[in-house]
């Protein structure tokens, strides 16, 4: 199983079908805190920030991913925090392999907090 964040989505049958429990619990050891909501079909992370300043810093970050990828997350902005969830609307609401390979490109960013005017890392 190749990394999630090397790949690219695309727009063929194996990309766009809704995978099933087992194949998702396959890829989801490459993406730590990620959780998978059979009920609702969506793979969703909650992001926590220094302050709004990250937070809109992270949602342009992901927002360039996913017009690259032309795969596109659901978003809840609030002054530190980011929820960011996946699911494939063409694919009837479940997941595919396209929502991992994005998810996998969102974990991949740098959310360590050393960036900014107040960084994690200072003691302001």
């Amino acid at each position: 199983m190749s990394e999630l964040n090397q790949q690219d989505c695309q727009y063929d049958d194996a990309h766009q079908k809704a995978l099933n429990l087992e194949e998702i619990d396959a890829y989801l050891v490459q993406l730590p805190n990620w959780t998978y909501d059979s009920h609702s079909g969506t793979l969703h992370k909650q992001f926590s920030f220094k302050n709004y300043y990250h937070v809109i810093s992270f949602v342009n970050a992901i927002a360039f991913i996913a017009n690259k990828e032309a795969h596109h997350p659901d978003l809840t902005v609030s002054y530190d925090q980011c929820g960011v969830t996946f699911t494939t609307h063409d694919s009837g609401n479940q997941v595919t392999l396209n929502d991992l390979i994005c998810a996998a490109k969102v974990e991949a960013l740098d959310n360590s907090g050393n960036f900014g005017p107040k960084s994690l890392k200072s003691n302001d």
